[in-house]
């Protein structure tokens, strides 16, 4: 990320107790860059070891092109110099204390809150992001869906994005007034030492279920990934678990913060209870005050639960909490509904792993009043957890009428492999009711042909996602696009 601003690069080396510096701390830094294609003169190039390549290759592309220092865990074998060299056990943890220095530590001036967890992170940095503004606050968003400042969208390319790009957006936000900022903190995001040097003022802990096993391989430690944000987070801060979620107690086992709990079935800071739940919307009690929200599922049930919780911890007044609760919609892909003209219900959500389609469509399920059909349209991505992938299917079979098993970001893989180890889920009873189509476009089309007045279409797994990726490349593809298409045939037909 460029820069207008100069430091010296021993002023944003503070704090790096374990650094050996070789050659002069007083050189000024423009930048931090981490591509050695994008140094400039004046850059603090940093060798990361990545899951692909070893930035530690590049360091002499870097000092050629007029990197002024080089943040590594290994000297190279010749060095220049009019380059400082700076050695640390942990480039990248070193980086994210560097980075922040050098914007000028702006989450400590910013009230940040992170949400982590397996299922409903957007959602419930969205919410808060919308709470938050509607009370009156200049809020940014770093999410799956966008990285946002008050109304100027940024599009995201990752859950979270580095240290240094996560840095200047901070300033940024800053810069424009912002006093809250809500953001996702991903597994990957702790595990990758991203979110290191940042002061937060709160953590939330939605849910865990198995995902991303294909980078952290092990359930184990994809919870010890999770709890590890929660192992940062100052004594000054608050962190609220989802108690009914048998790891919620696990995850601040280890926490300096002040501890907060929210539940639905137990006893909790911040006490829950579905009253009714409709396509319209629901009905829910919360701390012994009745609420009617806009969103719906017992999921969101959830996410609304930790929203009012954390807006309490960070002092805001029950009544104003609620009353803005009540009025806020769910982020896109996320249960969102579009209806046709003769009535079927087409619904777009994000589930991509077995626990939180299991939770839409049981709360399809739910809502259902008569003999309305549900159809599932599902794949899973390639290059990813392998293991989910029957899981899936059994599970769209157990809840769904009729399935339809279809290509999701095949990425590098055969879509025809990820669907025949979607197939081995299949239990024998449900062959009939399930049906293979490769092509997505094909997928949604045959279920608005399949559904009458009344069903329910599920598309799951993309969401927000515009594009879907094969091979490398990223091509347009919309499952909301593509389900406003087929009702609009279906009223003109």
């Amino acid at each position: 990320m460029e820069t207008n601003q100069e430091k010296k690069l021993g002023d944003i080396l503070t704090g790096i107790a374990d650094a050996t510096i070789i050659g002069s701390p007083d050189v000024p830094v423009k930048n931090i860059i981490i591509d050695s294609r994008r140094v400039l003169p004046g850059s603090l190039f940093v060798a990361l070891r990545g899951t692909q390549t070893d930035g530690h290759q590049f360091i002499g592309t870097a000092t050629e092109t007029g990197a002024s220092a080089i943040l590594c865990e290994e000297l190279p074998q010749q060095t220049s110099d009019n380059v400082t060299y700076v050695v640390v056990p942990d480039s990248a943890a070193a980086m994210g204390q560097i980075a922040s220095a050098f914007y000028g530590h702006p989450s400590r001036k910013l009230t940040l809150v992170g949400v982590t967890g397996t299922n409903g992170k957007t959602s419930v940095a969205t919410f808060l992001f919308q709470l938050f503004r509607a009370l009156g606050y200049r809020c940014g968003l770093l999410s799956t869906v966008q990285n946002q400042i008050e109304d100027e969208v940024i599009p995201s390319t990752h859950t979270t994005p580095d240290s240094v790009a996560l840095n200047q957006l901070l300033a940024k936000m800053l810069e424009k007034g912002c006093s809250h900022v809500f953001m996702e903190v991903s597994s990957h995001a702790v595990s990758q030492h991203r979110i290191a040097g940042l002061h937060f003022a709160g953590g939330i802990f939605t849910n865990i279920t198995h995902d991303h096993l294909d980078f952290h391989k092990t359930f184990d430690n994809y919870i010890k990934a999770k709890k590890g944000f929660f192992d940062q987070l100052p004594k000054s801060a608050f962190a609220l678990v989802n108690v009914d979620d048998r790891r919620g107690t696990v995850m601040v086992q280890n926490t300096k913060a002040k501890v907060e709990t929210y539940s639905l079935q137990t006893l909790a800071s911040f006490k829950g209870k579905i009253i009714s739940d409709t396509l319209t919307g629901m009905h829910m009690e919360i701390n012994q005050q009745e609420v009617w929200f806009r969103v719906i599922g017992r999921f969101n049930a959830y996410n609304l639960l930790s929203v009012y919780g954390a807006a309490l911890l960070l002092g805001e007044k029950a009544e104003s909490v609620l009353t803005e609760l009540s009025n806020l919609k769910s982020p896109p892909g996320r249960f969102e509904q579009f209806h046709s003209a003769d009535n079927v219900v087409g619904i777009v959500d994000y589930a991509h792993t077995p626990d939180a389609l299991e939770n839409v469509l049981e709360t399809i399920n739910h809502l259902r009043h008569g003999n309305e059909k549900v159809i599932t349209i599902v794949g899973c991505g390639g290059n990813r957890d392998a293991e989910k992938r029957p899981k899936m299917a059994a599970i769209a079979c157990k809840y769904s009428n009729r399935v339809i098993l279809t290509s999701d970001n095949p990425r590098y893989e055969e879509p025809m492999d990820i669907l025949e180890q979607m197939r081995k889920g299949v239990p024998p009873l449900d062959y009939k009711k399930t049906v293979v189509i490769e092509d997505r476009r094909e997928a949604i089309k045959k279920a608005g042909e399949e559904a009458n007045p009344e069903d329910i279409i599920l598309i799951a797994g993309k969401g927000h996602e515009n594009y879907q990726e094969i091979k490398g490349v990223k091509h347009h593809f919309d499952d909301k696009e593509e389900l406003l298409e087929i009702f609009a045939k279906r009223y003109s037909s």
